[in-house]
């Protein structure tokens, strides 16, 4: 649930602070007043597509944050995408300058705008002013269907099979369209790979190799340095561990009569030990290190090899490996697109999956057609369309990413009449009422907590924006709805009403958006505008206050 949503320097809204609650809200206003700026604001901390368009005359930068409460689904997807789980909260926030560049933001940690709409997809469901569009078009109308069984999930998971069997019908395509031309280049690959294949080439063997030739060539100096430094320590007429075992032996003798020569004791005692392991370990290598012509000789020329190959395939030496491998890789590709049989059984396996995935999926799309149907058709009583009727065609199609349905709703605005396509019979006025019909039956299975109504009642008045009112606010005892209208009849059912107005209150006299939460004696006030425009008389407010106890 959205509880609270902060807005600063956005369009006309300077700062704004709204908290929000449970069920039924409403905002109104008079038009331009800023009412559905909010909604844009809030689509924006969603993820929606921003420009430099929407700072406010006079600012840097646009700044929103919306705080939800959420339920574990919501907490899992975090923990899944790494961001902070803090108190079954969750913190989003959306900030663009006027150079168009975007920052976005979960529980604080940076986001991309994709993980904004991914996760504000699970928040919050927007209808805009203009929803009722979508029904003219058939994609929009499968959509709603979709939505308003749940299986939007399904619709994913068969456009991901509808790609694979794509995929390999086209590498099956491609194998017999290039067959000639395909064999002439799959020798030349077959010629590079058995010539890597014979050189072998190792992971991190160049770098070994030039380690190792570096010690080989300069191998008698290393011996002669060892042998020196060796001497030194141990073995001249005076080394230095003997030295230095005269000078402890001493300082221990002294520390007896001043104990402030025990420390200095100590760090001799340490530098004997260290010089006496840098001893051994000098014996040690004089013991492995010896000059070795032959295996220099050897390194020489396998590195001659590896450069030389490099040279030939236009990589560097340690990336010879790499080419290696990726050489392999294509001489199999090449031999899966020439094994026709192969390509076909893949692409007959991924046609079938992709067929049985398209069947569960239409069986459950023509059941939830029916109750589709049905629920539309008793909302169209109480939408002025009584005696019409709802229905939705499902034709079978060629196969595609959604399916093999063709879906197209249907609608008889009166009795007797026979059901036509949405488009070419209904009239506007109807087209917004079944567009709010579906929208608040297809919400009311969704599990989106928080629904947003942007003025979706437009067209629409009298008996029929009551009963509009009725669902909104029906749907509000399972969801949080917010909804902007200019409808008395919608805005008298709501349990919170904000009102929205325009001031010019800053510095340079720009208008700027205000919204304060109406108390009782002030929500009359506003129905009482919103039924008798700028003349509020006694009988207005009477007719407001009715209204308003109904």
């Amino acid at each position: 649930m959205l509880e609270h949503l902060a807005i600063r320097d956005f369009v006309i809204v300077d700062k704004l602070e709204l908290g929000l609650s449970a069920g039924f809200s409403v905002l109104t206003g008079e038009t331009g007043a800023g009412k559905s700026i909010l909604v844009d604001a809030l689509a924006l901390v969603l993820g929606a597509r921003g420009d430099p368009g929407v700072v406010r005359e006079g600012a840097d930068r646009a700044d929103i944050g919306a705080l939800f409460s959420v339920q574990a689904a919501v907490l899992a997807w975090l923990r899944e995408n790494d961001f902070p789980v803090e108190d079954d909260q969750v913190l989003l926030r959306r900030v663009i300058d006027l150079q168009g560049r975007s920052r976005c933001f979960i529980n604080g940690s940076p986001a991309t705008a994709t993980q904004l709409r991914d996760l504000g997809n699970r928040l919050v469901d927007i209808h805009g002013q203009h929803a009722h569009q979508s029904l003219l078009q058939k994609e929009g109308q499968r959509l709603l269907l979709d939505r308003h069984a749940g299986l939007q999930g399904e619709a994913d998971q068969l456009a991901e099979l509808y790609r694979a069997w794509q995929t390999w019908r086209a590498r099956r395509q491609e194998g017999e369209a290039q067959s000639a031309v395909l064999q002439k280049e799959k020798e030349r690959v077959l010629w590079q790979m058995e010539e890597l294949d014979a050189l072998a080439p190792r992971a991190a063997e160049w770098e070994d190799l030039a380690q190792e030739h570096n010690r080989l060539v300069h191998a008698t100096r290393l011996m002669d340095g060892a042998r020196e430094s060796l001497h030194v320590l141990s073995e001249s007429d005076s080394p230095v561990l003997h030295s230095l075992h005269t000078i402890r032996q001493k300082l221990l003798n002294l520390s007896e009569v001043d104990a402030a020569l025990v420390s200095p004791t100590e760090l001799l005692d340490s530098a004997h030990i260290q010089l006496q392991e840098a001893a051994y370990t000098l014996n040690d290598y004089l013991s492995r290190i010896e000059v070795d012509p032959e295996r220099l000789a050897y390194v020489e020329s396998r590195m001659d090899a590896l450069l030389s190959a490099a040279r030939k395939y236009r990589v560097q030496p340690e990336q010879l490996p790499a080419e290696w491998d990726a050489i392999r890789a294509k001489w199999q590709e090449m031999t899966e697109l020439q094994d026709m049989a192969a390509l076909g059984e893949k692409e007959e396996a991924a046609r079938r999956a992709y067929t049985h995935a398209a069947e569960s999926l239409s069986q459950k799309r023509r059941e939830a057609a029916q109750s589709l149907e049905k629920a539309v058709t008793r909302a169209m009583e109480g939408l002025s369309m009584a005696g019409g009727r709802f229905s939705i065609l499902l034709e079978p199609g060629e196969p595609a990413s959604y399916g093999v349905d063709r879906v197209e709703f249907h609608v008889a605005g009166h009795a007797g009449a026979s059901p036509r396509p949405l488009a070419k019979v209904a009239s506007g006025g109807e087209l917004a009422r079944l567009s709010l019909a579906i929208s608040v039956i297809t919400s009311g299975a969704t599990e989106t907590p928080t629904l947003i109504f942007d003025e979706v009642d437009s067209g629409i008045g009298g008996g029929v924006a009551e009963v509009v009112g009725s669902l909104l606010k029906e749907l509000g005892r399972a969801h949080q709805v917010l909804c902007v209208t200019h409808l008395p009849q919608v805005a008298s059912q709501a349990g919170t009403h904000f009102q929205v107005s325009k001031v010019p209150s800053d510095a340079v006299g720009h208008p700027v958006s205000r919204i304060v939460a109406l108390s009782e004696g002030a929500r009359v006030e506003e129905i009482a505008r919103m039924l008798g425009g700028v003349e509020i008389t006694a009988t207005t407010r009477r007719h407001a206050r009715e209204m308003l106890s109904s």
